[in-house]
């Protein structure tokens, strides 16, 4: 069936829900993960039952990181991110034309992250962690996905925004 609602490509549409239902399912997975080492840190300061681990500092880190990422690529799907409310309520047009302005700002942080994240990654191909020995990489990858992940969520909302500003008024 072809795509008869204008603004973004149903199947650029489709990809975003399913990349956000992916991103959401992660956030949540990242965060249920990161409440287990703080957890271990906090007992194991006042029970001695518990020993003091190391590695619990540094996968706190690491979660912390993506869930900070996570988050942020969702809320540049739902328009939350990046924006301020600065003017009152505005018409449809109105509305279209801040997101054309303040999609092309989000879209300028996107190819940063995109770009100097991939160097931050190559950076630390071949580092691993002091005490988890993980591959930093791992880490360092939240940066430049970040920035591929808002171009694609931008670009939806910019494509709806350029429709509204075409329709016949």
């Amino acid at each position: 069936m072809p795509n008869t609602s204008p603004g973004a490509p149903a199947l650029l549409r489709r990809v975003n829900g399913a990349l956000a239902s992916l991103i959401a399912f992660l956030l949540i997975l990242s965060v249920a993960i990161l409440v287990l080492p703080v957890t271990l840190q906090i007992l194991s300061r006042y029970t001695p039952l518990i020993p003091a681990y190391i590695w619990t500092e540094e996968l706190a880190r690491f979660c912390l990181v993506y869930a900070v990422m996570l988050g942020a690529m969702l809320a540049v799907r739902e328009g939350t991110h990046f924006v301020v409310d600065v003017f009152p309520r505005l018409s449809p047009i109105g509305e279209a034309r801040v997101e054309l302005i303040s999609g092309s700002f989000v879209l300028i942080f996107a190819f940063v992250f995109l770009w100097w994240g991939w160097e931050f990654t190559e950076f630390a191909i071949y580092r691993i962690s002091e005490l988890a020995e993980l591959p930093l990489w791992i880490i360092h990858a939240a940066w430049p996905i970040a920035g591929a992940v808002w171009l694609l969520f931008e670009a939806e909302r910019m494509l709806n925004a350029i429709a509204v500003l075409r329709r016949p008024a």
